[in-house]
């Protein structure tokens, strides 16, 4: 038996990780930036950056359960539509099955053959398959998605806590924004490998929006010691 992985097969949790780490390490050194700029103290910089590690993984995590919750309920829906389609008709979806499949280019008889012995193996699969593009690949998967946003965010988030706990303090701000897209860059090379993409695409693009973050936090964060504090 011939088995083939591709990498589509790891988009579920290769998105999740991958946000959940960007969004740590950017969402991190931003308000960490932001506060130093503010010219805060080092305790207080490292109170901020905690408290933005602990809220933002916490947030990732619900946001994910829940987005990928209503995802789930979609697709329970749909699915439960397509069994009530199937007992009431199930001819008619044995047609509309039949019509698919010469739509992608069979021929009209062996259409048929393939979706009369698909009805009979699993209806309901069938349909899910090729009229709701419904696959245990792409199913959704909320407490994974949850997990993996929760732990890359946390992880991601680490690295700037720690260059503003050992980093003097006159010089934290330039020592986080050099760390943070390092590792960025570093980040961006491995999702494109582990997803088959264009490394150089994948660090660019992580690399130039994040670095736009930072400087914008930086200016809202010295505009706010200057006039608010």
């Amino acid at each position: 038996m011939h088995l083939e992985r591709h990498s589509i097969e790891r988009v579920g949790w290769l998105r999740a990780a991958v946000l959940g780490a960007n969004d740590g390490i950017v969402s991190t050194a931003s308000l960490v930036l932001g506060v130093a700029s503010a010219n805060t103290s080092s305790s207080g910089i490292l109170l901020a950056g905690v408290a933005g590690l602990v809220a933002g993984a916490m947030s990732m995590a619900t946001g994910e359960y829940v987005s990928v919750s209503s995802q789930v309920d979609t697709e329970n829906a749909a699915l439960a539509q397509e069994k009530g389609e199937l007992e009431n008709d199930f001819q008619g979806e044995t047609q509309e099955l039949t019509s698919l499949y010469i739509k992608r280019g069979l021929n009209p008889t062996l259409a048929r053959e393939v979706a009369e012995q698909l009805m009979e193996k699993d209806a309901l699969g069938a349909h899910a398959r090729e009229e709701l593009g419904l696959t245990e690949t792409n199913s959704a998967q909320p407490l994974q998605a949850a997990l993996f946003s929760a732990v890359s965010f946390s992880a991601g988030a680490i690295l700037p806590l720690i260059v503003a706990w050992l980093a003097p303090h006159a010089y934290i701000s330039a020592f986080i924004i050099l760390t943070t897209l390092f590792s960025l860059a570093i980040l961006g090379y491995i999702s494109s490998v582990v997803g088959n993409a264009s490394p150089v695409k994948a660090i660019i693009r992580i690399t130039f929006w994040s670095a736009m973050a930072m400087g914008l936090s930086i200016g809202v964060g010295h505009f706010a010691g200057q006039n608010l504090i």
